[in-house]
């Protein structure tokens, strides 16, 4: 039987950034990408799709910051793993930046139309199915740390991240995909980024979560 494809498709938080680090990532036994492989077994592969400072459509202006735009990317990258079972999609922090200026609201609908739809309706080239989806809400973002209130990088984040949690579980019932809450996802020293233990309860979480989708088709 076929290993059954999964796609990670997010942000520094995928990628494995180390809170409050200067651009440090987690490792293999660290990272809850590397962590969830592990704990799926081989019946599984999992694709690690992470990148720093991703958003979901804003085009970061910052010097070295070319291509962080998610939607410019994520077609090609569908194609580029085709055949994909499961999408999981772990985005939206980048937009609760102040300089992108977005609402919950405004972050959920951009979530809906240039993803979620995207997504669900991209249909394999190499088989006759369609990827499943999977949305995590991303963690709850602490705007009080020294991190965040610099040049108040997440101005008001805080609320627009709790909000998130129900514009996202809303999301994936419209459209029938499955959803994690931000609940048990704790972020760092910096506010935005993930703890170690956080990468692993992550893992932990999904491992079940995926299990029980595909508990047909593993041995």
């Amino acid at each position: 039987m076929d290993q059954i494809r999964i796609l990670c498709y997010g942000d520094s938080n995928t990628w494995g950034y180390v809170s409050g680090s200067n651009h440090e990532r987690y490792g293999n036994q660290e990272r809850w990408t590397k962590i969830l492989s592990e704990l799926l077994g081989n019946e599984f592969e999992v694709i690690e799709e992470g990148l720093n400072s991703r958003t979901l459509i804003s085009n970061d202006t910052r010097p070295g910051k070319e291509g962080k735009n998610g939607y410019e990317y994520l077609i090609p990258c569908l194609d580029t793993h085709d055949p994909i079972d499961l999408v999981i999609l772990m985005l939206g922090t980048n937009e609760l930046k102040s300089t992108y200026n977005k609402t919950s609201i405004e972050i959920g609908k951009l979530l809906e139309e240039y993803f979620v739809k995207v997504i669900l309706n991209r249909k394999s080239q190499i088989k006759d199915n369609y990827p499943r989806l999977l949305l995590i809400t991303p963690p709850l973002v602490n705007e009080d740390t020294d991190y965040c209130k610099a040049n108040n990088k997440y101005l008001g984040a805080t609320q627009k991240s709790k909000e998130l949690n129900n514009i996202y579980k809303d999301i994936a019932e419209k459209y029938n995909c499955y959803f994690l809450s931000n609940n048990e996802l704790l972020t760092g020293v910096d506010g935005v980024h993930l703890t170690e233990d956080s990468h692993r309860k992550l893992a932990e979480l999904l491992n079940a979560k995926i299990k029980d989708i595909f508990k047909n088709r593993v041995l």
